[in-house]
């Protein structure tokens, strides 16, 4: 994204919300609380320095992704607590009208950029986005754009944090390229839905995905087609991630002589301000994984 098209993404009006300034949190603070990690990087990126601002994240460290989390009574005391829930949306958050019971809580879905185009199957959109560098990207934007309209006192310190942050992601993105685009070998099995995105932007093709849900064992039929379509390869790898458990992965490289490599879909991670760069460093560990694999 050229940086003159997102200034004027950030330059939105800002709209002057009654009731919105004061904070709910610790202190009088203005809190805002995220669903799970990869929105929790956006909000400490985009709250920067901004004292009166605080960052909470709603699921434990090692949650993963939230296909089947259900709220607990202490997640409705903390959504008690805070302005605003930041959610990635497209499904991935199915706690939402729970959440929504909390009646002054304003919930901040960041599937509603009209540029994310998810990718659809079985009639449900694939949620995992924020794979994507460039939906990445629209996410910040659109957060930027809510926190504005909603927090007005802080809308140019967000726009600036914005705009420094997607500069960050603008530089990762040509480095990926310049690695990514001419590799040798493109063809790739993966463990779990989370990469569709990530594949379009970088021209990867998933041949086979291991698990369609994260901890449902694939079947013996399952298994044995996704051995078939890697023994065909020149390059057979199989990319695991950190979250799961590499069993089934293991079993078809048994069979076929694959190697297995990691990646990580970004998902856990301590939820520390001190980690605000943990996105771009752990897209850049899963580019040199993809370089050393498919080289």
């Amino acid at each position: 994204m050229k940086i003159k098209i997102l200034i004027a993404a950030l330059t939105l009006m800002t709209f002057i919300v009654t009731g919105c300034g004061g904070g709910k949190g610790t202190d009088g603070k203005f809190r805002i609380i995220t669903s799970f990690y990869p929105m929790y990087l956006y909000a400490i990126n985009l709250t920067k320095g901004i004292n009166d601002v605080e960052v909470v994240n709603l699921t434990a460290p090692q949650t993963g992704c939230l296909h089947d989390y259900q709220l607990t009574t202490e997640d409705m005391k903390t959504l008690s607590t805070g302005n605003v829930l930041v959610v990635n949306g497209f499904g991935m958050e199915n706690f939402l009208d729970k959440a929504a019971e909390v009646s002054d809580l304003k919930i901040i879905d960041l599937s509603k950029d009209n540029e994310i185009r998810p990718i659809v199957v079985n009639d449900e959109p694939n949620p995992h986005v924020w794979l994507s560098l460039l939906y990445a990207k629209r996410q910040v934007i659109e957060l930027c754009n809510r926190l504005s309209e909603i927090d007005p006192d802080h809308s140019l310190d967000y726009k600036k944090n914005a705009l420094d942050y997607v500069t960050k992601l603008d530089e990762l993105t040509n480095t990926m390229h310049d690695n990514l685009d001419f590799l040798p070998n493109k063809d790739i099995v993966t463990f779990h839905e989370a990469f569709p995105y990530f594949a379009n932007e970088f021209d990867l093709n998933i041949i086979s995905v291991i698990e369609r849900e994260p901890g449902t064992e694939p079947s013996p039929k399952e298994l044995a087609e996704t051995i078939d379509k890697l023994k065909d390869l020149p390059v057979k790898v199989i990319f695991t991630e950190p979250q799961y458990s590499p069993s089934a992965a293991e079993t078809i490289a048994n069979e076929t002589g694959a190697k297995i490599y990691t990646l990580d879909p970004i998902v856990t991670g301590e939820a520390i301000p001190e980690n605000a760069d943990d996105y771009i460093n752990k897209m850049r560990q899963n580019m040199r994984t993809l370089q050393s694999a498919l080289k």
